[in-house]
């Protein structure tokens, strides 16, 4: 039997949040029919969509080794990149800005491999879920957790985690401190991610939702969006997203041939016609001035509640990252100049505003 007509033939799931909501409707996670049709076709093996070109997770599949971490050895690094590669393709699927962005660069640097810097992931911070349920996926492939950070409005905590080779991407792992919410929103957000399973199944298994474009739980209905939208957009971002890849971020130090850093690279990309989170600035600078960031705005993208409405939403976006060179390392020759010489992790001021690229997209008439 094809899968699209044993999907339509399954009944509803035994004690889901929501009445109508069926395997089809959960494995689809509010996409239209249309994307329905292509997830299904994944599913049974048809072809996922390539990320462009030179768009690198990172430069060799068995790094260089360094002095604090150890690299991936030939056959886990293929392993890594399959997963990660898995987790890009509903990205470059659902953030066309993302992929547009990343074509301009591969026009205009036509001899840079364009790298990324860091991956981001937003979560639901419940017993289960939350940052170390994503975070076990990286730890066991040698990252380690770095600093924590703390955005005490948002009612968000983080943390960072470096690579096991400067030539892999960070991973920032955010989480939402649910227990800060109304009591109301935390119902919402409990009747989706908080049930018997969470912890023993969702936390283990849930992340690998990202691989398919799936969301780990059932469709939410339009009025629980709402509700969690009013109180913390992010809330309402988790919940139709899932543990869907926020956004990437290019490495603009690592782009051959570019001159005059982040802010003529914002230039250039706004000049083609994206539009840039300008909260706080279009240039987000840490203290000390050596880590520069943007990012665009998040895309609108059609979501299909579990009550048939379909509405625009804010979805991911993409972030471009300068990592200056460390003092200590100025007399280096830009050739011998690695990721380990320049400023490493994040700014939580810098990170606050650059979570606004959804907020923004949720207010497209502030924009």
């Amino acid at each position: 039997m094809a899968l699209s007509r044993l999907l339509t033939r399954l009944p509803a799931l035994e004690g889901s949040p929501c009445a109508r909501c069926t395997l089809a409707s959960c494995l689809g996670g509010g996409r239209p029919a249309a994307a329905q049709s292509a997830l299904q076709s994944r599913l049974v093996g048809g072809s996922r969509r390539t990320p462009p070109g030179r768009c690198q997770l990172f430069t060799s599949l068995a790094g260089s080794s360094s002095e604090s971490h150890t690299a991936p050895q030939p056959e886990d690094s293929h392993l890594f990149q399959s997963i990660l590669s898995g987790m890009l393709a509903p990205y470059w699927e659902s953030t066309p800005t993302a992929e547009a962005a990343v074509n301009c660069l591969e026009e205009r640097y036509p001899q840079s491999l364009i790298g990324f810097d860091h991956l981001a992931f937003r979560t639901f911070g419940v017993e289960g879920l939350g940052i170390a349920s994503v975070a076990r996926l990286f730890t066991d492939f040698g990252y380690t957790r770095r600093d924590a950070l703390d955005f005490p409005a948002k009612k968000l905590r983080a943390y960072w985690y470096s690579p096991p080779d400067p030539d892999l991407p960070r991973v920032f792992i955010s989480e939402l401190k649910v227990e800060e919410l109304s009591p109301e929103a935390q119902a919402v957000v409990l009747k989706y991610a908080g049930g018997p399973a969470a912890a023993a199944l969702l936390g283990k298994y849930g992340p690998m939702s990202s691989l398919l474009g799936v969301q780990p739980w059932c469709t939410p209905s339009l009025d629980d969006w709402e509700l969690l939208s009013q109180e913390s957009e992010y809330a309402a971002w988790v919940l139709v997203h899932g543990y869907a890849l926020n956004h990437t971020t290019i490495a603009v130090h690592r782009l051959e041939g570019h001159e005059g850093g982040l802010a003529a690279l914002n230039t250039f990309l706004q000049e083609q016609g994206f539009v840039l989170n300008d909260s706080g600035g279009i240039t987000k600078a840490s203290p000390d001035g050596r880590l520069l960031q943007s990012s665009t705005v998040a895309d609108r993208v059609s979501y299909c509640f579990c009550g048939g409405e379909t509405q625009l939403v804010p979805g991911a976006y993409i972030e471009f990252a300068e990592r200056l060179v460390l003092p200590q390392f100025a007399g280096m020759q830009p050739r011998e100049v690695g990721e380990q010489h320049r400023r490493d992790g994040f700014e939580t001021a810098s990170a606050d505003r650059i979570f606004e690229s959804t907020t923004l997209a949720a207010r497209p008439d502030e924009v």
